[in-house]
């Protein structure tokens, strides 16, 4: 009895020595996977994932590519996954006082070149889904099939929750006259700006997305359902997915259905119904 005891130790302490050695990828600051592109005149920080067909992911307002920190294992199974940090975001630094979203599309697209691929599965998130659908609009040829979740249209109570609107212009006129004189200080203010300002994109204009979309929205999302709805209906090869239970990061918070639904997606034909 005391031998199998002893057994059952010595095989708990090997269990814990065995997942103390499995390191946590720190994405976004691996510098075994990570390098700089020289991109439309910055320098674009990208990790890459895994092998298989390309999968660009692009993240949301004031984060990095470490909010696929949920999605890369899994994909990165099957595709190679290419993390990157948007302009003036993440170790991705661009000191002009301007940017747009077709701005950053157009960084996506300049660096599939870079990287020598000719398109790829893409996968966005906020800020992301919008430059996702950006991309496959003023470079179609770069896109296979996209996924975006939580992406909008406008900059208003429309494109967004109105209480959050409600903030975002009390935020405003609450900062807009203070000094900004670190390059910290100057590069919040220019994200914020950017979601402030932007994106204005007319809802006949995705009819130029020409391959198929899946468009995601939590039922208690940033963005209002209705608006996500027009965005599926104005795409011609779109699917609608609004994830039950779900606010504004649907990739996290229901992370196993996020990964497993737009695998399949990715996998199977578009059926037109």
């Amino acid at each position: 009895m005391k031998k199998i005891f002893l057994s059952i130790i010595l095989f708990q302490s090997l269990l814990i020595v065995a997942f103390a050695q499995q390191k946590v990828i720190p994405y976004g600051n691996n510098k075994a996977a990570g390098k700089y592109y020289e991109v439309r005149g910055i320098k674009m920080y990208v990790e890459v994932y895994g092998q298989g067909k390309p999968l660009l992911l692009i993240h949301g307002n004031g984060g990095s590519m470490n909010a696929f920190s949920d999605n890369i294992p899994f994909f990165s199974k099957k595709y190679k996954v290419i993390a990157v940090d948007s302009r003036a975001h993440g170790k991705t630094v661009d000191t002009k006082d301007s940017l747009s979203f077709e701005m950053m599309a157009d960084d996506f697209s300049a660096l599939l070149d870079k990287m020598h691929i000719d398109s790829a599965y893409v996968i966005g998130w906020s800020d992301g889904g919008i430059n996702a659908l950006l991309l496959a609009m003023r470079h179609p040829e770069k896109v296979i099939k996209l996924a975006a979740t939580g992406a909008n249209l406008t900059p208003d109570s429309l494109g967004l929750q109105p209480s959050l609107w409600k903030d975002m212009v009390k935020e405003y006129n609450e900062r807009k006259d203070k000094p900004r004189t670190t390059l910290k200080e100057k590069n919040d203010w220019k994200i914020f700006m950017l979601d402030y300002d932007q994106p204005n994109i007319p809802f006949p204009a995705l009819k130029a997305i020409k391959c198929p979309s899946l468009i995601i929205c939590g039922d208690h999302d940033l963005i209002p359902i209705e608006h996500t709805v027009k965005i599926y209906e104005s795409i011609p090869r779109a699917y609608l997915w609004v994830v039950p239970n779900s606010g504004h990061p649907t990739l996290r918070e229901h992370r196993d259905d996020f990964n497993k639904l737009v695998n399949e997606f990715f996998e199977k034909p578009y059926h037109k119904f």
